[in-house]
């Protein structure tokens, strides 16, 4: 282990550290990064271009009494590493270790709990505020991504901030997005004159001085006032962030460690919000990353096997793809995601209509409005868990408007390692409710084409979840892909004791516990339901009636999820029997391997088998196989 971040128990060390030494810590953390990294994947590129960044504030601020929030949290590896997590890092992201984001419940140094974009500004102004009306004196400082300020919520921020004037420092990493120009030494030249403290206090003492000359002062400091914001406004790059009044440095070297720190100091002297603007270079310290930022913007934990098969999210990618080669009005929408949303391929063929509109989730999904109700086929292909984010976006200008968007949610389900920021687990919960929706989850490769092009076909608005799983079905993606009856389940499976009905990669579980439940002499049928909305109430209905019991099984919480679509089917069909609903609990779940979590949380074929073996048994003892009362139309 290096020999100076090894003696880096508490982040207070690094008040007594020099230049030199900083620089050669920085070294070691990346070293350490990359190790860790490359074993349990993680977030690589973003957590070595802010090194330099995090050490610098950390060797200026008293942490965990100073607060430091992170926007996304995905660079702060370092963080961590200075923050007595060392010991610890090795288990990064994997079960029972360390979050691959800054956790409340993880260490004191993390003030705020982190995982989606463009939340930093606020929560920090939430502490600044609660600071000062509790008669505090601690700093609060942000480090918010180039990325992050595409998010409206992060503009929401700095407006008010801005309106507020609470001491507030909110340093920019800028590593990819050209925000400001680099205007080389003028730029220099500007970031010195900013942090020398007599420059504020000569334009200062300049504005009060005119303000008294009587009869003109007034009228000559607006004067002076308008010329600044001219000549600002053409060789200042901050002049944007002054206008909502924030003090304005930079665009300054974020990997020199020295002037991060003068810059820093001077900014918490200087008091008010502050924003420190740091250019950075992504993946910085390791060659594949800086070459590629993009690609190695995070890297899949090390596989044993060295097998690779197609993702649910690229072969959806390739079956685009070829479906907009023959119609061309459709269109793809990322937010900011194009390569883990399995796009790519497809802005190369056609890069006119891939629209990335950058971490702005709601702006996508009404941007796909507006283009379907200008004649055009959009399809929105955003994560689960920042499909959130979208959810008025959706009710009141896609469904209300019953306009023929298509909706495609990757990393449905538990995802593993990143965790609970990540879990795909609340979307059947959301979408299933809303009118004109129509919402389906494929079991394999095969179905997850087949129900694109139904979506494509269909007008109206459709949603799709898949998960990050490969598909096993690899021959799916030469098959040609037909058309789905909208809310036509399938049967895979007779049976008489009990019947599994799942949705979506839950199948496979299904078949897999049927077979289980087979060996115990049991008589199993399980249908794959295809479409949790609308549901296929005559398949439900012949399932109810066939069997002793019923398990439903789904990879979304149980709440309000396909469990309890069909529970309110039943009841609606006034067909009564034993249900056991199976899926994720009312809670947050952890971060780590996939299969894990399924084991964990019984989601697996031996847990779904016992399960239903459970329920069978104890409808032997007292429930009827069915009643049935009133109609069943």
């Amino acid at each position: 282990m290096a020999r100076l971040l090894q003696s880096i128990s508490s982040p207070a060390l690094l008040h007594q550290m020099s230049a030199q030494e900083l620089k050669a810590l920085a070294g070691e953390i990346r070293e350490e990064i990359i190790k860790t990294v490359h074993r349990t994947g993680g977030h690589l590129g973003a957590s070595l271009g802010a090194v330099e960044i995090i050490i610098a504030i950390h060797s200026v601020i008293n942490s965990p009494e100073d607060k430091v929030i992170f926007d996304v949290g995905h660079q702060a590896y370092a963080h961590k590493l200075l923050t007595g997590r060392l010991d610890n890092f090795a288990c990064l992201r994997q079960a029972d270790g360390l979050s691959g984001f800054p956790r409340r419940s993880e260490s004191p140094h993390d003030p705020f709990g982190t995982g989606h974009a463009g939340t930093s500004i606020s929560a920090a102004l939430g502490y600044c505020l609660a600071r000062d009306a509790l008669g505090q004196k601690y700093k609060v400082v942000t480090v918010t991504g180039d990325g992050a300020l595409t998010a409206g919520m992060a503009f929401e921020a700095l407006n008010h901030a801005g309106e507020l004037q609470t001491d507030l420092v909110v340093v920019l990493n800028d590593n990819e997005m050209s925000i400001a120009p680099n205007v080389g030494g003028l730029s220099d030249y500007l970031t010195r004159i900013r942090t020398d403290p007599t420059y504020h206090r000569a334009k200062d003492d300049l504005e009060r001085l005119i303000s008294r000359i009587p009869a003109v002062g007034g009228q000559m400091l607006r004067v002076v006032e308008r010329l600044r914001d001219t000549v600002r406004s053409l060789v200042v790059p901050g002049a944007f962030f002054e206008e909502l009044g924030f003090s304005y440095y930079g665009p300054i070297d974020g990997h020199n460690i020295p002037l991060l720190q003068r810059v820093l100091r001077e900014a918490f002297e200087r008091g008010g919000p502050v924003l420190i603007h740091a250019y950075t270079q992504k993946g910085r310290g390791y060659a594949p990353a800086e070459s590629d930022p993009g690609h190695l913007h995070a890297l899949a934990p090390e596989r044993a096997n060295g097998v690779h098969r197609p993702t649910f999210s690229q072969l959806f990618g390739e079956t685009l793809e070829q479906l907009a080669a023959q119609d061309q009005r459709i269109v793809a929408i990322t937010a900011a995601m194009p390569e883990g949303t399995g796009l790519s391929g497809f802005g190369h063929r056609f890069p006119d209509r891939l629209i990335d509109v950058g971490i702005a989730e709601q702006h996508a999904v009404t941007l796909a409005a507006g283009l379907a109700c200008g004649g055009m086929k959009p399809v929105v292909a955003i994560y689960s868990s920042f499909m959130q984010r979208a959810y008025d976006q959706i009710v009141h200008d896609v469904a209300l408007q019953n306009l023929p968007v298509v909706l495609c949610l990757d990393r449905a389900g538990l995802v593993g390692e990143d965790g609970p920021t990540h879990h795909g687990a609340f979307d059947i919960s959301y979408l299933r409710h809303i009118p004109n929706l129509v919402v389906m989850a494929p079991r394999d490769g095969a179905h997850l084409r087949h129900m694109l092009y139904t979506a494509l076909e269909h007008d109206g608005p459709a949603a799709i979840r898949y998960g990050r799983e490969e598909v096993q079905d690899v021959g799916a993606r030469h098959q040609l892909p037909a058309k789905i009856p909208i809310g036509r389940g399938e049967l895979l499976r007779r049976g008489g004791d009990i019947a599994i009905l799942a949705v979506g990669t839950m199948v496979a579980v299904a078949m897999a516990a049927a077979e289980l439940l087979e060996e115990r002499g049991l008589s199993v049928a399980v249908a794959d339901a295809r479409f949790i909305k609308p549901l296929d109430e005559a398949l439900l209905g012949e399932l109810a009636r066939s069997v002793r019991c019923l398990v439903t099984v789904e990879d979304n919480c149980v709440a309000g999820g396909f469990g309890s679509a069909v529970l309110e089917t039943l009841a609606r069909l006034s067909l009564q029997l034993p249900v056991r609903c199976l899926g994720i609990p009312d809670r947050f779940i952890e971060h780590g391997p996939l299969e894990w979590l399924r084991e964990k949380w019984g989601l697996h074929p031996a847990a779904v088998a016992e399960a239903a073996y459970g329920l069978w048994a104890g409808s032997r003892q007292g429930w009827p196989q069915i009643i049935e009362t009133g109609s069943h139309n």
